[in-house]
């Protein structure tokens, strides 16, 4: 399940990929538009930088933006940099498997063995999904009601 460290962690850089090439955003700022408690994002944001998807420019015009284009940032990436592993039990996960402690046969574990595929298409969905990509579904979105209202 995505924490809300992850869901919020998507909606800043989803706000980030709105702004201008070479503009930037206060945490304040994003705090505000996307309704994520400051204190939080502030952490939040930290560990996008930490994971090398945003920058904080200090000084008068600072703030963070985006460490490269919006559709070359994966949801997926972001997710694990946030939430850790897509895997949604410790035994199907590639990068921190741990085996399940009443677990007899791991090999033939049924649950595992769906828990693998959840994780295989969850990967492929997020990893396949970029932030420019996210931007533009939520805007298709707006567009659509706008349009027809």
């Amino acid at each position: 399940m995505l924490t809300n460290k992850g869901k919020y962690g998507l909606k800043a850089l989803v706000h980030l990929a709105g702004l201008p090439p070479d503009a930037t955003a206060q945490s304040m700022e994003i705090a505000t538009a996307e309704a994520i408690p400051k204190k939080f994002l502030d952490a939040i944001l930290g560990d996008l930088r930490n994971a090398g998807l945003v920058v904080a420019r200090k000084g008068k015009n600072g703030g963070y933006r985006l460490s490269r284009p919006p559709s070359e940032i994966m949801a997926g990436a972001a997710i694990r940099a946030l939430d850790g592993p897509l895997a949604p039990i410790g035994c199907a996960s590639r990068t921190r498997y741990r085996p399940c402690d009443d677990c007899g046969d791991v090999e033939s574990c049924s649950v595992r063995l769906l828990m693998t595929e959840v994780r295989d298409l969850s990967a492929k969905l997020l990893d396949g999904t970029s932030i420019a990509e996210m931007r533009g579904r939520a805007a298709a979105v707006i567009e659509h009601y706008t349009y027809h209202i």
